[in-house]
């Protein structure tokens, strides 16, 4: 029986296929082909085929391949009664629960309420503190936003270097000495 088949060729990551017939039997990559009805090329997705040839092969009982019967039947090829081209499978979605639309809704955090600050503030006393922990974006208060806002709006001052100040980096006789 014979089989109307594609063989791949090209290179590496770049392939392209002849539609050959060949004995049923045999793998597309042994060579014993009965005839070569053209070619594909599924990155540009034309095909060349020797449609006279094709349709002589189908009459006398080749059987294609599901990929070369729809192939036959796009480029014009009237195909047998006895050929059956299956419909497009729908594809189907590994892991459902895992996507974005399926996963339950997040409550949503609402801003904290914003604490009254402290109305004295020490200048003078600088004592190391631990690190302060990051702060979050939600708990950043309205009053720190328009400091932000007023502090990134202002111009800057342009200063060279030769009006500039020198400033002089004096011990902090408060502070026990770390040994």
């Amino acid at each position: 029986m014979l089989a109307i088949r594609m063989q791949r060729t090209g290179r590496k990551g770049h392939a392209m296929f002849r539609v050959v017939v060949q004995d049923a039997h045999r793998t597309p990559t042994s060579g014993k082909v009965v005839a070569f009805l053209g070619s594909y090329d599924p990155h540009a997705k034309t095909a060349t085929l020797a449609k006279d040839k094709a349709s002589f092969y189908l009459e006398h009982g080749a059987q294609p391949s599901e990929r070369v019967a729809r192939l036959l039947k796009s480029e014009g090829v009237k195909l047998p009664k006895w050929v059956k081209i299956e419909d497009k499978k729908p594809a189907t979605i590994k892991n459902l629960e895992k996507l974005r639309r399926n996963r339950p809704a997040e409550p949503k955090v609402a801003e904290a309420p914003a604490e009254p600050e402290a109305t004295e503030t020490p200048t003078e006393t600088v004592a190391e503190e631990s690190p302060a922990e990051p702060t979050k974006p939600e708990v950043i208060d309205a009053a720190t936003k328009e400091k932000v806002a007023e502090v990134s709006t202002e111009p800057a001052e342009e200063v060279s270097a030769t009006e500039a100040e020198p400033v002089s980096i004096e011990a902090d006789t408060d502070s026990p000495k770390a040994e």
